[in-house]
């Protein structure tokens, strides 16, 4: 049986008809709030637009300070020749600097190490050979190779440099060290060219008797849009001839 509410005469049930609900008890949706705008997201669209002008003011200037000061810092090049009064004009006096961001100048030229031998044949005659650029060389095998040796890199360069810093202009020895440099030096040029001077002068026995060995620097060339002027023919520093004892010149001492 269906049942009726006292009063209302409204039959509940499964058949009963449905009572429409008043507007007063329907659901109205309601706007939930969002999470609040905090930043330059808060502030209206022009003031943005300021902002953004603002921030790009301050890094364009941030950049600008720290490209003048990576050029008065730097050693004097190409740039600082052009423009070196208005870098000044940047730093001093409020941003001077007294300190040195490169030591020593980083090396502007370049530097070739070249030898040549003097090999006695099989008939007791001794030849001279053409000069090998041993520098050269390493740079072919350096060339697109993603892990060059630590001796393809720096040994030939190392042994310059140490010889240098250990004579004076005359290649006479400066110091305790003088005579070691020029024995390391020596014993790097024969085990390099051994088998190709020796093949090259006597066509297959011989041994090195005597090394020379020479060093060829040149300028490197300023940019294309540079109007600076350098001389790019190479100068020769040559080395006197070495007597190569019996045992480096068939290679036993390494």
């Amino acid at each position: 049986m269906d049942a009726y509410d006292e009063g209302s005469n409204a039959r509940h049930g499964p058949g009963a008809p449905s009572r429409p609900v008043p507007p007063a008890e329907q659901e109205i949706p309601v706007d939930q709030p969002g999470e609040p705008r905090t930043g330059i997201a808060a502030l209206s669209l022009r003031h943005q637009v300021g902002v953004a002008l603002a921030l790009a003011v301050v890094a364009i200037g941030v950049c600008v300070h720290l490209g003048m000061t990576f050029l008065h810092v730097a050693p004097v090049n190409t740039v600082t020749r052009a423009h070196g009064e208005a870098v000044d004009d940047w730093i001093y006096p409020e941003f001077e600097q007294n300190w040195k961001l490169f030591a020593p100048n980083p090396l502007q030229q370049n530097i070739s190490i070249q030898v040549r031998a003097g090999v006695r044949g099989p008939d007791g005659m001794t030849s001279v050979t053409g000069w090998y650029d041993l520098s050269a060389e390493d740079g072919k095998a350096i060339d697109g190779n993603l892990l060059p040796s630590h001796t393809q890199q720096n040994e030939l360069r190392r042994a310059w440099d140490f010889y240098v810093a250990t004579h004076d202009g005359e290649n006479r020895p400066v110091g305790l060290r003088g005579a070691l440099s020029e024995s390391y030096l020596r014993r790097i040029m024969v085990l390099r060219l051994h088998d190709d001077a020796v093949r090259a002068a006597t066509g297959g026995a011989g041994v090195i008797e005597r090394v020379q060995v020479r060093s060829r620097t040149s300028n490197v060339p300023p940019p294309a849009w540079s109007r600076e002027k350098v001389s790019t023919t190479p100068s020769y520093r040559e080395l006197p001839w070495w007597r190569v004892a019996r045992d480096e010149a068939e290679g036993g001492v390494r």
